[in-house]
């Protein structure tokens, strides 16, 4: 097949389209079913939009807070303490049954020098974990498949995102990982009259593109086939919200007991721009959250898995803490991420409550840079050396 004909008929915005030719069946033999990269798993919950923070972890003790939001703060009532000065948001009920359970670290403060109030530039930031004067082209969790599988080849499921496009964040140098719905529907997308077609077609043009291709497709097709297999070997016996994030976390948990060599899964919950009628949007949202978390914890708990999976959860960036004229929040800086599941732990909350006297032009200062955050979890949790994934040593929080 000439290169100008495979390029028209193949489509790269999702993985796992083609099927290979023959002769790249050896390679996809050689490489099905690898070894996970390490004996940890990393679950990675993206609230896209900028969740407010404030209002997710309250300060109700703070004057100021209810200053600034008359009418969309959180009443004292109503929210579930976790000391006298902070408290969680009434909609995360099931994150404060995780917590009483000593599953859950709070990280308040968290955010980046020099801060970007775009969705775009901002989730950039934390996807790559670089600083916001840098542009690249690799997100941290690439760059970790590439450290990990220097000297020998890695399939894309080695890191897998729940979704129909992959995420910056796995896109590596010369490891990617996977994105996928549901394994059922990318294995059926390797089974087209055109895969097979190009499954017995001679790959005359040898220009090295399209060697790439052929190869990144392999990799595609066998990872493809290999998460299809594991995925009918175990199905949960809990039953899990019906919501998109309730079967994202489903798939994954399903996927985890059935032993499937993935180290990183990724999946997005988005919606959390409320620039306007902020609570009823936010409420859902976070027990659609907390609920989906509650029982894939418990699922794992149920499997003896959950000292082995630890769920980062983060948002591009917090909300101004001042409320706007359409009782909702503008984009802000810092903000809170929680870190669920993995061994017990006796220091459920990192960092202190925010400083509402001493802002930034209305804006919460940052105290704990999120690459730190990452700098533990490499550095502690997927055994890998932080300073060569992040391009600098940071320092490291006691999390565990």
């Amino acid at each position: 097949m000439k290169r100008r004909n495979f390029l028209k008929n193949t489509a790269f915005t999702t993985a796992g389209s083609l099927l290979i030719p023959q002769f790249l069946k050896a390679y996809e033999q050689k490489h099905l079913g690898q070894k996970p990269l390490n004996d940890k798993i990393l679950v990675i919950i993206q609230l896209s939009g900028g969740n407010d923070g404030l209002n997710t972890v309250v300060p109700f003790r703070n004057d100021i807070y209810y200053r600034e939001r008359p009418s969309i703060s959180i009443n004292q009532n109503n929210i579930l303490r976790l000391n006298d000065e902070i408290g969680l948001n009434p909609a995360l009920e099931k994150i404060k049954e995780l917590y009483d359970n000593g599953l859950v670290s709070i990280v308040n403060n968290v955010g980046y020098p020099n801060p970007d109030r775009s969705h775009f530039r901002s989730m950039d930031i934390w996807q790559t974990g670089s600083g916001s004067e840098d542009y690249l082209s690799t997100g941290w969790i690439g760059r970790y498949l590439d450290a990990q599988c220097i000297g020998h080849s890695c399939l894309p499921h080695q890191a897998l995102e729940i979704d129909d496009t992959l995420s910056l964040a796995l896109k590596g140098q010369q490891v990617n990982g996977l994105s996928l719905q549901n394994p059922e529907k990318l294995y059926k997308q390797t089974q087209s009259a055109f895969v097979k077609t190009l499954d017995n077609t001679p790959a005359a043009d040898t220009h090295e593109n399209v060697g790439y291709l052929y190869k990144t497709l392999a990799e595609t097709i066998s990872s493809a086939d290999y998460v299809h297999s594991k995925a009918k070997v175990n199905k949960s016996r809990l039953l899990y919200p019906t919501t998109e994030l309730g079967k994202s976390l489903n798939t994954i948990a399903e996927l985890i007991t059935a032993g499937v060599s993935t180290s990183v899964y990724y999946v997005s919950l988005s919606g959390f721009d409320t620039h306007i009628r902020q609570n009823d949007q936010q409420d859902r949202l976070l027990r659609q959250y907390s609920e989906a978390v509650n029982v894939f914890v418990n699922d794992m708990k149920s499997n003896s898995r959950l000292d082995d999976v630890m769920i980062l959860t983060f948002s591009e960036f917090g909300r101004r803490v001042k409320q706007n004229a359409s009782n909702g929040t503008d984009h802000g800086t810092a903000n809170n991420v929680f870190l669920i599941g993995g061994p017990k732990r006796t220091k459920p909350i990192v960092s202190e409550a925010p400083d509402l006297t001493d802002l930034d032009n209305g804006d919460l200062k940052y105290k704990i840079d999120f690459r730190e955050i990452y700098a533990t979890l490499l550095d502690d949790w997927l055994h890998t050396d932080s300073g060569n994934i992040l391009n600098k040593k940071f320092s490291k929080l006691a999390l565990f």
